[in-house]
């Protein structure tokens, strides 16, 4: 496969590793009025304004930021669990470094996490609740 297998569908979500969980939280929840999504665990949560996700995951004990700050990764949209093992085929094909293959996760997602040329890390990812959705492009006058 020498091209993309189909048209990504957006910016899913970005993903934090902070220090300070429950303080990030707060600020984001009281000052900027963003929603608990979900809390799979003690040291994840998901908030949200509506159509996007923050992921906020505490780091870990001595857990660095490195280069890339406190970015874990930021997750893109893909319409169908076909298309995203399409996507890993021809990513991988492409020789794009792979961390791990397609997953299935409890939520009904499937996802695989690649690295661009910098070393950022992407999560090609089909969610039942919002892959297949087109949202219009605001206008920026």
């Amino acid at each position: 496969m020498d091209r993309p297998p189909h048209p990504l569908n957006g910016m899913r979500h970005i993903a934090f590793r902070v220090p300070n969980l429950e303080e990030c939280e707060r600020f984001y929840v009281e000052l900027l009025g963003m929603q608990v999504l979900s809390r799979p665990h003690g040291d994840l949560v998901y908030l949200t304004l509506g159509n996007d996700n923050l992921s906020l995951a505490r780091a870990a004990d001595g857990d660095s930021a490195g280069d890339g700050g406190n970015l874990d990764h930021f997750g893109i949209v893909v319409d169908s669990r076909e298309e995203l093992d399409q996507w890993y085929a021809y990513l991988k094909a492409a020789d794009v470094p792979m961390r791990g293959t397609p997953h299935d996760h409890s939520d009904g997602a499937r996802s695989f996490y690649c690295l661009d040329p910098a070393g950022n890390t992407l999560q090609p990812l089909y969610h039942p609740a919002i892959s297949g959705q087109r949202f219009s492009a605001a206008v920026i006058e």
